[in-house]
């Protein structure tokens, strides 16, 4: 048989997708390790916003200071504030990851750092402090202004279930498309959003009251999971819509490789590679992460930046997939149609 003849036999086959496909799980494989290690595997800061008060402008603060910034590699981006109160409001509002009081002398310092704002940053700042106060002989106390809870020490609770309110969202929207492929435009919407209202609560219900692992304000909890598993539903349907039964390979790219490592909820923003820390608020996970991160931490310092960011992906995903639905490899005919279909 003739090389021409062979390939076209083979591009007619079922052997020429299987074979892209091993191609593709390949790449994809090393893409999630590297994507993953890349962003977490050795957090290092990159510029932390700290508020200062008192007398940092002291020679004994300066020297302590500028020690901070040689052990951390970084820039601690200080903040002058008038009092204390002022400073403390701006961690609430997560403006600042940590406090830095210096008295008059500057020989004994307090640092107030913030587990809740990023357990991470306060780990690092914690033992810089100690070290460095060590070397130039300030007398420093650090202090936790926002402790995780105790359920959470490590404060991975809220990453954990936004991660499965991620990936179950874009997967149940996978199994409408292959388990209930006639579902027309609307339809396909309402059960996107029954999913999510249910997986939201049942989410937020066995993390809270069956483990106990982190107290969550319920509703506002359920509400934010149920947004992120609809918006995640939504932008594979969108893809779906554009790129057919290769749609998987953007949302996995988009929610896994990219937006879960740069959202902030394993690695704090701080840490993460400057380009992932920016790029991770614009996307759903990190825009989940930092409405959760508020909302169980912060409360009553609710921001709308993250809810914007989930209603501009889940509007965009549903009239990208409404304007272009005949090209969605789904639906049924209606009306006239389905009555010509059925005869």
């Amino acid at each position: 048989m003739p090389d021409m003849q062979r390939w076209v036999a083979f591009r007619e086959s079922p052997f020429l997708p299987a074979t892209v496909l091993v191609l593709i799980l390949a790449a994809a494989a090393g893409l999630f390790a590297g994507s993953y290690t890349y962003a977490m595997a050795n957090p290092t800061p990159h510029g932390i916003p700290t508020a200062v008060t008192g007398h940092y402008g002291d020679p004994a603060a300066r020297r302590f200071i500028d020690g901070m910034e040689e052990a951390l590699d970084a820039s601690m981006r200080l903040r002058p504030y008038g009092s204390r109160d002022d400073a403390v409001r701006a961690v609430d509002e997560q403006r600042v990851f940590a406090v830095l009081d210096v008295p008059a002398g500057g020989r004994t310092i307090t640092l107030d750092v913030s587990g809740a704002s990023g357990a991470t940053v306060a780990q690092v700042l914690g033992q810089a402090a100690q070290q460095v106060g060590e070397a130039t002989g300030t007398t420093v106390a650090v202090r936790d202004l926002k402790p995780l809870q105790p359920g959470d020490p490590r404060g991975l609770a809220i990453f954990y279930i936004t991660l499965a309110a991620v990936i179950i969202g874009f997967v149940g929207a996978i199994q409408l498309s292959v388990h209930a492929r006639e579902l027309n435009p609307l339809e396909r919407i309402a059960y996107t959003v029954a999913y999510s209202v249910l997986g939201g609560f049942t989410i937020a219900a066995v993390v809270d009251w069956w483990l106990g692992a982190v107290r969550l304000p319920f509703v506002e909890s359920w509400a934010i999971l149920a947004f992120t598993m609809f918006t995640s539903g939504m932008v594979f349907t969108m893809f779906n819509t554009l790129f057919g039964r290769w749609a998987m390979l953007p949302t996995w790219g988009l929610m896994v490789l990219l937006g879960n490592p740069s959202s902030g909820g394993a690695v704090s923003w701080p840490l993460l590679p400057s380009l992932l820390g920016t790029i991770g608020r614009w996307l759903p996970p990190g825009a989940s992460v930092n409405a959760q991160h508020t909302a169980v931490y912060f409360r009553g310092h609710q921001h709308a930046f993250p809810f914007l960011v989930l209603a501009g992906w889940a509007a965009v995903s549903c009239a990208v997939f409404l304007i272009w639905r005949h090209r969605h490899p789904g639906g049924r005919p209606v009306g006239p149609a389905a009555e010509e279909s059925r005869a």
